[in-house]
């Protein structure tokens, strides 16, 4: 089945240029209609991301250290991330250069907001070249069907109503990748996928899988060649980069993290697969990939993308990373999707009538998965009147933010993190020294369990001879001040 990508495409890159002939010459929409979908996503997106900043309801501590990375990089610096550590350097922990495309944005406007709707913009630009490949290879209405889909994708939505994450850049590579591969256009393909390796560094796989796949369906200059590219490139970040970078032996925690934590991981594989025909968070993980698709994606070779990013989740003893919280999926979503699409192409074309039927229901069927998702994620909130709304919590926040100078140095819990990061040098609790900062912040709502009882003698604690006073108690947050 596999071997007979080549001809299967080339079928539906036929029957796109027919369906496009029909279109009356020189009409717009067809043109226009992927980036109209795709700015009314971007809306949406920023929206839920800043409308959850404004009220508090983001989780702070990601967007933070993005924050600090892009923000040394506006200013040509090393992208150093004093929440990490006091010096240390983010490309010691995650490979991921790629984020200083958003410096010069916020190089004008120097605020964690522009992060969040960058971030937005780019997983939208994603949903241009899935409307494109779609409406191509199955028709202007199918087509949109799978686009909306995409957009409302729960990998999406989670992703979104999770502060900043690098991989929201592999969106639109991979998007527009996977287009060209659906168009045959093999040189495109590759210069698409291969700044991949510049996203995060598991990504080299997905490039090296990328290039297996173009093998499979004949390509095989351009495969075998993108396929060692990305090997290449893991093993050099892997291997030199980033032990270049982590001067201070810190480890990152999701990169290929399979050989931490109990058993070996050949118990964990083994493991696995009973996990995977049991309910659970990997189940369901699984489950879910095939379920927007309608289960089609099983008929193309491009759902073979996903084992990379889905290998490291699976077997890694985070247990966070089997689920479908946070943005774990996100960079899932645009494989699957051109999966869909690739994989209706082939059931039409299919002897067994019964399946091309069903094909040509299931853009509609994956809409309707879409629907439903916005009434579990995150969309569910855009008609909530309470996102637009600050609390009595998130005012007395600002009030006391405002008594901490800019330039400051601050060291500070998960609460209020990202509300500084643009404007003094901030640390988390415990990881300031052997800097001693000038401030010290503590919101009781942000984990303490139980709440500390008394802040002053715990910052002392943690910088012995430095005395603090504290300065403000309020709404639940408590901010010291060293003295002298």
């Amino acid at each position: 089945m596999v071997l007979q990508n080549e001809a299967v495409i080339s079928r539906a890159s036929e029957q796109g240029r027919g369906a496009r002939s029909a279109v009356p010459s020189g009409w717009a929409w067809p043109r226009v209609l992927p980036w109209l979908i795709a700015l009314v996503f971007a809306g949406l997106y920023a929206t839920i991301s800043v409308a959850r900043f404004e009220r508090l309801a983001f989780r702070s501590f990601d967007l933070g250290i993005f924050e600090q990375a892009v923000r040394h990089y506006a200013y040509l610096q090393a992208p150093i991330v004093d929440i990490e550590g006091a010096g240390h350097n983010f490309l010691g922990d995650h490979w991921s250069p790629a984020i200083a495309v958003f410096a010069p944005f916020y190089r004008l406007f120097p605020t964690p907001v522009t992060l969040l709707v960058g971030q937005a913009v780019a997983i939208a630009l994603g949903v241009v070249p899935i409307t494109r490949a779609g409406m191509r290879c199955l028709g202007r209405w199918p087509g949109v069907a799978v686009a909306l889909a995409f957009g409302m994708s729960y990998g999406i939505q989670s992703a979104v109503d999770f502060d900043v994450h690098e991989v929201a850049l592999a969106v639109p590579l991979l998007a527009f990748g996977l287009e060209a591969f659906l168009a045959r256009r093999w040189p495109l393909v590759v210069a698409w996928v291969a700044p991949l390796v510049l996203v995060k560094e598991d990504l080299g796989l997905t490039v090296a899988a990328i290039g297996l796949v173009l093998v499979l369906v004949g390509a095989r200059r351009w495969g075998i060649g993108l396929a060692l590219f990305g090997l290449a490139s893991t093993a050099l970040t892997m291997m030199v980069l980033i032990p270049h970078f982590n001067t201070g032996g810190r480890l990152g925690t999701s990169r290929l993290d399979v050989l931490s934590g109990t058993g070996t991981v050949t118990q964990r594989i083994l493991g696995l697969a009973l996990e995977l025909v049991t309910p659970g968070p990997k189940a369901t993980t699984v489950l879910l990939l095939l379920v927007v698709t309608g289960f089609l994606a099983l008929r193309s070779p491009l759902v073979l993308l996903v084992v990379p990013t889905l290998a490291w989740r699976l077997i890694s003893a985070n247990q966070n990373f089997g689920g479908q919280s946070f943005h774990y999926d996100l960079v899932l979503m645009p494989i699957v999707f051109a999966a869909l699409i690739d994989g209706v192409v082939r059931a039409r074309r299919g002897r067994w009538r019964p399946l091309g039927w069903y094909a040509r229901a299931v853009p509609a069927l994956a809409l309707l998965v879409g629907m439903f998702f916005c009434t579990r994620y995150s969309f569910k909130d855009l008609v909530n009147p309470a996102t637009y709304q600050l609390s009595p919590r998130a005012q007395g926040a600002d009030r006391l933010l405002a008594q901490i100078p800019d330039g400051a140095s601050v060291e500070s819990d998960l609460g209020l993190i990202a509300k500084l990061t643009n404007r003094t040098r901030v640390f988390y609790v415990g990881s300031a020294s052997p800097v001693v900062p000038q401030y010290f912040l503590i919101d009781d709502k942000a984990g303490w369990d139980p709440p500390l009882p008394d802040p002053v003698r715990y910052a002392e604690s943690l910088h012995p001879g430095a005395t603090y006073v504290l300065l403000t108690a309020a709404d639940g947050y408590r901010l010291l001040g060293r003295v002298g």
